[in-house]
């Protein structure tokens, strides 16, 4: 059977109408610019919302983890002053006491004649509250710290704990 054209229909049909039972090629075509687009926009998306967080891992800033967990709550929540927060806080170089502290705490350590890191801990024997009620009083905690040759050391030791306490206190 040959296929004859509507009377109504021009003689002259465009490339993109084709005839039923044929594949539409456009559709295929805008069907993959579809598909490639959602895909590059997505991506796009994603690079611009994890800006913030490859800025603050680019230059190793401490408050990396933050900048991350505000970039997750935007992302999860679509609330943009999240990723604005987590921008601004990537772009900011806080600074590290943490350092200076520690060198701080050595320093009044080694003045008050303790080794490096023995102002955290305790006496043999003696506990917190011990330390406290003698810090108050002013008196030696009351416990035995040894025996022998080194026991003068020890009760020397003892006497001068509160003091020593309290200088590293204050520092």
């Amino acid at each position: 059977m040959a296929e004859s054209i509507h009377p109504a229909a021009s003689q002259h049909m465009p490339a993109f109408i084709t005839a039923p039972g044929e594949t539409d090629v456009l559709m295929v075509v805008m069907g993959v610019i579809l598909a490639l687009a959602v895909l590059g926009f997505g991506i796009v998306f994603l690079r611009l919302h994890t800006l913030p967080e490859r800025m603050a891992h680019k230059s190793q800033k401490i408050q990396f983890e933050i900048v991350a967990v505000l970039g997750l709550i935007a992302l999860f929540t679509h609330m943009h002053i999240f990723w604005v927060a987590g921008l601004l806080l990537a772009l900011i170089d806080v600074p590290d006491f943490g350092t200076s502290l520690k060198r701080i705490a050595g320093s009044a350590e080694k003045v008050a004649g303790l080794n490096p890191g023995e102002g955290l801990t305790d006496l043999p024997g003696e506990s917190v509250v011990d330390s406290e009620r003698s810090h108050e009083t002013g008196a030696a905690p009351e416990t035995d710290y040894g025996t022998g040759k080194d026991d003068s050391a020890a009760v020397a030791r003892a006497r001068l704990a509160p003091a020593k306490r309290k200088e590293l206190g204050h520092a």
